[in-house]
Parts: structure tokens; C-alpha cells; sequence
């Protein structure tokens, strides 16, 4: 996870800082303070150093994480893929899903920004109302209710508070993820009771029945191409 964060964070630095970077550093020599640019390059390594909290708070990226590690447990490998392929392929995927979002809150918020049309705090307005919308879409009601009535702090008008809209999105992201692994693990609980039934039947009590029905729950897995057709469900959820 920190290998993946650091060289994602490098990469954005060398791809959109660098340039800001270099027209800033004349400026604050010449001028002898600090720069815009260069403010907001401090703003956005600030922003990279505290991505994977964010990645976690406002995307569907612990959707796709729990779901993964659920199928690897449900599968009966405890180490393979190992959870830093888990990870890598949830940040492809929740980057897949989230790419209209990410895009609007760039040309909504963070260019204007950077071309000095609007100030940090209207940047941060503007920005946030794609990721907003996103979570509104998917929050469980029930948990809005919940956390409002825990705080006793109402909504503001017909929009739900930061504050409570952003646990409220993480935990019916959880509970959406327990809610497919409970499905994804049923077909290979079927297939360790069969095979435990069958052991027993032929009075091999002292075999373990996971060993002997792991081979028969990857044959089942990769025959049904479990991988790509799971993938393929869990970004289907959210209406890609």
C-alpha cells in the first residue's frame, strides 16, 4: 500500500507539479517570498501525503478491497494473490469507476484554481460536489439516519453535512462489501461440505477436508473465470 501511494504520489508531482514548480521558482526568487504557485504546490503535496485517506473516505476503494479479501479467504488461499496485488487491482478498479468524478472535480475545482479564477475555499466547494453526488448515490439511508441521530445534528436544508455523509458512505460501503462476500462465499462453503461429507463417508476422518478441497475450488474458480467476472460485477454496481 505505501509502495503504490509513494509511486502514485511521485508520479503526480513529476507529471502536473513539475511544471508549476518550474515557473514558480524564478518568481520567488525574484520576488523574495513565496509564489502562488509555489503555495499551491505545497497545497497539493499536502493533498498526495493524505490520498490514501481520501482514496478510503470518498471513493469505493474499501468496497473493492473487503471484496477481494473476502474471495481469497472464501477461495481457501490465506497469501495468494498477495493483499499488495489485492490492493493494486482495487486502485486500477476504484480509478476505472471513479474517472468521471475525478475529472469533473478537476475542471470544476482544481483548474480554476490553478489558473487563479477562485480562491482555495471555493476550489474546495467546487471540487467536492462531484464526490458529493457520488456518495449521496450509494449512502444507506438508514446509516444517515443513524449517525444524525448519534450527533443530533440535523441536515442542512436538503443536503446531509460532511461530517456525517462521509462515515455514513464508509459504512454502507462496508456493509455492501459483507453483503457480496456473504454470495461469493457460498459456493465454495458448498464445495467444503461436500467434500467433508464425502471424507467422512469413506472414514477418512483424519484428512483435512480444506486440503482436499482446495484443488476442487480452483478448478471451480477458474473455469467459471472468477476473477474477471467478479471484477466485472463490482464495477457493473456502480453503474460504469
Amino acid at each position: 500500500m505505501k509502495t503504490v501511494t509513494a509511486f502514485i504520489a511521485a508520479a503526480a508531482i513529476l507529471l502536473f507539479a513539475g511544471p508549476a514548480f518550474a515557473q514558480a521558482a524564478p518568481e520567488a526568487v525574484a520576488d523574495g517570498a513565496l509564489s502562488a504557485r509555489v503555495v499551491q504546490l505545497f497545497l497539493l503535496v499536502t493533498v498526495l501525503s493524505l490520498a490514501p485517506g481520501i482514496a478510503m473516505m470518498v471513493t469505493c476503494l474499501p468496497f473493492m478491497v473487503i471484496v477481494f479479501s473476502i474471495l481469497r479467504q472464501a477461495v481457501g488461499l490465506q497469501q495468494s494473490p498477495p493483499n499488495m496485488l489485492i490492493m493494486s487491482l482495487a486502485l486500477f478498479l476504484t480509478y476505472f469507476v471513479m474517472e468521471p468524478v475525478f475529472s469533473e472535480a478537476w475542471k470544476l475545482g482544481v483548474q480554476p484554481l490553478l489558473d487563479g479564477d477562485i480562491t482555495e475555499t471555493q476550489a474546495f466547494q467546487r471540487a467536492i460536489e462531484p464526490f458529493r453526488v457520488f456518495m449521496e448515490g450509494r449512502v444507506s439511508p438508514a446509516a444517515v439516519e443513524s449517525l444524525s441521530e448519534a450527533t443530533e445534528r440535523a441536515a442542512d436544508g436538503d443536503r446531509t453535512p460532511l461530517s456525517i455523509l462521509v462515515p455514513a458512505f464508509m459504512l454502507s460501503e462496508i456493509q455492501h462489501a459483507f453483503q457480496i462476500g456473504f454470495i461469493i462465499f457460498l459456493p465454495f462453503l458448498i464445495i467444503d461440505l461436500i467434500v467433508a461429507s464425502v471424507l467422512m463417508a469413506m472414514g477418512m476422518m483424519m484428512v483435512p477436508p480444506s486440503l482436499v478441497a482446495l484443488p476442487f475450488k480452483l478448478a471451480f474458480f477458474v473455469l467459471a473465470n472468477g476473477w474477471v467476472e467478479i471484477a466485472s460485477a463490482v464495477v457493473k454496481g456502480y453503474g460504469t
